[in-house]
């Protein structure tokens, strides 16, 4: 096929500009640019981007927009690559814009319990540097150990501990983020009060990159808090008893941090790729923890609850092998085959009834679907296994029975892993037309020229496809 002249030259033109504005920042490496192309979703993208831009500043992101917009060359911006929804992949033609080198903390301060770090500090890092001081960064995904705080931003990131201390909103103060066109920005408020004009720094939460690039952020921290945590487990043979005691949990007024199910399958892999043999097979697995001065009292509350409702449960202090055991989810299934990570939220009443929709395609399709949940969430992770280097269509087929399912027990195609690109197809259905129009307007606003992770989270018009 004959290559587009004014392409490649416009193409040419774009990568100078950066060049003689960031030098060695600049590269188009192989190494750089395959890596750019796939994230932790297994997908990956057609082709090399044009290049990685490696930031390590706010003015370089500033720059390479100003760039991009004068050119109208697509930015992926992209942290750690380990999302799970495609949406820091780069592809053919566009801009993969890394803050991995934004990964300073600029403050952190013991009295406004605040911490100010560029977007490309790893979680962890956060988490080691505040619990110096006494404090602690409560958003908590299952890639803290290698996420960035701006990806957590980004895609609203949750993780185990959501069901007491929430998802990465409740943590944001304000944010210094970068506009397709250029300019810096700075939303929210320091104060822990703030209520003039609209909640900018909420709305570019979750945004996944497509109204703008989050360079800073102000995040809240809490107390450091050492009193003894307490682990209670519970078996059954019944999913739907396990489902039945979450709720029962959640409306005895308990407050666990850690509420999570693990169905037989799921905990079988997991036992089986840690070795563990002092866990029972085939069982469904609920996993509690409580924190804070009341930790013992709430979980014996949880055991009488659990024990009523005819779970076997164990429960004690210094028990990290449970949580390490409910965290090792996802090498678990890296060890059987390709994954397919999906992410559905339900209202907790209606997790029974989830699990035995997943029960029927795994039949349907005939496809292993272990599944594990942040259960007092009502957040659902089942995961699709299959021999295939991609997922093929009928494991496609078997997420969008999945999808419908979720909606229709009034829940959502995405609890925490975002939209991005994997998604994007099915969000016109759960939003409806009026929403979807109003979301695409908001996007126009930010983003006139739809430079900023464009074909992500909002398709063209005309290619939603229908449920």
């Amino acid at each position: 096929m004959q290559k587009d002249d004014g392409a490649s030259s416009e193409m040419s033109g774009v990568l100078a500009s950066l060049q003689d504005a960031l030098g060695r920042q600049v590269s188009v490496d192989s190494q750089d640019t395959d890596a750019a192309r796939a994230d932790k979703s297994g997908h990956r993208s057609a082709g090399e981007p044009l290049c990685v831009v490696f930031a390590e500043s706010t003015e370089d992101v500033a720059t390479v927009l100003r760039i991009a917009n004068r050119f109208q060359t697509p930015v992926v911006a992209r942290g750690a690559g380990s999302g799970l929804a495609g949406g820091a992949i780069g592809s053919p033609g566009e801009i993969v814009l890394s803050l991995e080198r934004m990964n300073r903390i600029l403050e952190i301060s013991t009295e406004d319990r605040w911490a100010i770090v560029e977007a490309g500090v790893i979680n962890a890092a956060l988490n080691e540097a505040a619990q110096d001081q006494g404090l602690w960064f409560a958003p908590d995904p299952a890639s803290r150990a290698w996420s960035t705080v701006g990806g957590n931003i980004a895609t609203n990131a949750g993780g185990l501990l959501c069901v007491k201390y929430g998802v990465t909103r409740e943590a944001v103060l304000d944010l210094t983020v970068v506009l397709a066109s250029g300019e810096i920005i700075r939303v929210g408020h320091k104060t822990v009060k703030g209520v003039t004009g609209f909640d900018l720094a909420a709305l570019f939460v979750g945004s996944e990159g497509t109204l703008g690039i989050i360079t800073e952020a102000t995040v809240a921290l809490k107390p450091l808090d050492t009193s003894p945590v307490w682990t209670i487990s519970g078996v059954t043979s019944e999913t739907a008893v396990a489902a039945h005691a979450v709720a029962a949990t959640i409306t005895a007024g308990a407050r666990p941090a850690i509420l999570e199910l693990l169905d037989a399958k799921a905990a079988d892999h997991i036992s089986r790729y840690l070795a563990r043999t002092d866990l029972p097979l085939g069982m469904t697995h609920l996993i509690a923890q409580t924190d804070g001065p009341s930790a013992e009292q709430d979980a014996r509350e949880i055991e009488e609850i659990w024990l009523g409702l005819g779970l076997n449960v164990d429960i004690g202090q210094d028990r990290e092998d449970l949580i390490a055991f409910r965290r090792a989810m996802h090498p678990a299934m890296e060890a059987v085959g390709n994954v397919l990570i999906e992410d559905v939220a339900v209202p907790r009443s209606q997790l029974a009834a989830m699990f035995d929709a997943i029960r029927r395609i795994e039949e349907e399709f005939q496809v292993e679907i272990p599944t594990v949940a942040h259960a007092g969430d009502g957040n659902l992770h089942p995961n699709f296994i299959f021999p295939e280097e991609e997922a093929p269509e009928h494991i496609w087929a078997a997420a969008d029975a999945l999808f419908r399912e979720a909606v229709a027990l009034g829940g959502t195609l995405t609890g925490e892993h975002g939209v991005g690109l994997l998604k994007s197809r099915w969000l016109r259905d759960e939003l409806g037309d009026e929403q979807w129009r109003l979301q695409r307007e908001i996007k126009a606003v930010f983003d006139p020229t739809n430079i900023l992770n464009p074909g992500k989270v909002f398709l063209p018009e005309g290619l939603a496809q229908p449920m």
